[in-house]
């Protein structure tokens, strides 16, 4: 995590939609610390185009 706790949020949805767009996986771990990190940020859409 970057820290700059003003960059975090940003950083996570950033990884959010990368894994999205790359269709990649994310195991429990993972996911556990993007809910965690990201249930400290604004609910804001994220808008992703998958990769082909």
């Amino acid at each position: 995590m970057p820290l700059s706790k003003g960059y975090r949020c940003q950083y996570v949805t950033d990884w959010v939609a990368d894994k999205t767009r790359y269709q990649l996986a994310i195991d429990p771990t993972e996911q556990a610390a993007l809910w965690e990190n990201l249930s400290r940020c604004p609910d804001v859409p994220i808008t992703v185009t998958l990769a082909r």
